[in-house]
């Protein structure tokens, strides 16, 4: 027997349906020990120590440019949904280029759900 293997995308929404309120637990689940970690992190390297580390190994370069990459993705992402929802993007794309993931965080914790919409 013969099977013929397509391929298939799934596509996850982020905030749809009654998941919502676990989206939104799960942001401040995520940013929560983020936060406490990024905040440890900075009183004792400072904010360009935070730095310092991806220009000492090609291994730390190479996380670092993968940050900068997945965030850059995610700005596009955000500056189009901020504008689909009525959003000003400046804010976020300043923070997520000031703070890194704080910005997408935060953004996506402010952001409406559907339920809010309605």
């Amino acid at each position: 027997m013969k099977r013929d293997i397509t391929s298939k995308v799934i596509v996850v929404s982020f905030a749809v349906g009654d998941d919502e309120p676990m989206n939104k637990l799960l942001l401040v689940l995520v940013l929560v020990p983020f936060s406490l970690l990024s905040l440890a992190a900075l009183w004792k390297h400072g904010y360009w120590g935070l730095f310092e580390p991806a220009f000492q190994s090609l291994a730390a370069a190479q996380v670092l440019f993968d940050l900068i990459i997945a965030l850059g993705l995610f700005l596009v992402w955000m500056w189009r949904d901020a504008g689909q929802s009525g959003r000003n993007p400046w804010p976020w794309l300043v923070l997520t280029l000031a703070a890194g993931s704080f910005g997408p965080l935060l953004y996506l914790l402010t952001k409406k759900t559907t339920t809010d919409r309605k």
